[in-house]
């Protein structure tokens, strides 16, 4: 097994898992996600080339399941070398006046407050050498976007704010913005288009990952 460690929050499908994917000769993965089934699919594939995986079927927006498995990462290997956040969740579109308040919470807890406990959880594993990678999607300040697009924001603040504390001591903190994929998310939001124009998350990944893997 491979000495490197890529930690990938939502990784049971979409650019996750692609990327999960991708990384799997080179480095063993740490995959999150609620869907112990598509985990499992995951891990399938990843062995199928040759790669490892080990699994994390927990919700990233329980503190204490994000401490046990930080602490956990800490007793095996004691560090990361890389943590992808690719989770997100997609409220439905709707007039900012109408944003359902269950849509509203789900929002924040997933996109906005996960992160926040995340971040100082992974970051003594990444110490000075290790990087985080950042997923934006500008949809802030979009008609029907009001649940999605703030959250989103929030999100991409703190993974600024973080980059720029970090710039001299280190981890590294990378944002990148993916271009438009036919995932479960996207559907939600675009339901007619026509996907065969849209990039294959596995595309998008092997695009991406020359920029990720840079030191």
């Amino acid at each position: 097994m491979t000495d490197r460690l890529a930690l990938i929050t939502g990784a049971s499908r979409g650019l996750g898992a692609a990327l999960a994917e991708a990384l799997a000769p080179t480095h063993h993965i740490v995959a999150v996600a609620r869907t112990t089934g598509a985990l499992e699919e995951l891990d399938d594939r990843i062995k199928a080339k040759g790669g490892s995986a080990t699994l994390a079927p927990m919700d990233i927006t329980v503190p204490e399941a994000m401490a046990t498995l930080c602490r956990g990462i800490f007793d095996r290997w004691g560090k990361l070398d890389l943590w992808l956040h690719t989770a997100i969740h997609a409220a439905p579109l709707s007039p900012a006046h109408h944003v359902a308040p269950k849509d509203w919470k789900k929002s924040v807890d997933i996109n906005a407050t996960a992160t926040s406990v995340l971040i100082p959880y992974v970051a003594p594993l990444l110490g000075q050498t290790g990087k985080a990678v950042f997923f934006d999607d500008p949809r802030a300040g979009e008609k029907f976007f009001g649940a999605y697009g703030a959250t989103k924001a929030a999100q991409m603040a703190l993974a600024n704010s973080w980059y720029e504390e970090t710039l001299r001591t280190g981890p590294r903190v990378q944002i990148l913005t993916p271009p438009p994929m036919p995932t479960a998310l996207r559907a939600r939001f675009f339901p007619g288009e026509d996907r065969n124009v849209l990039t294959a998350p596995s595309e998008a990944a092997a695009e991406m990952l020359p920029q990720i893997l840079a030191d």
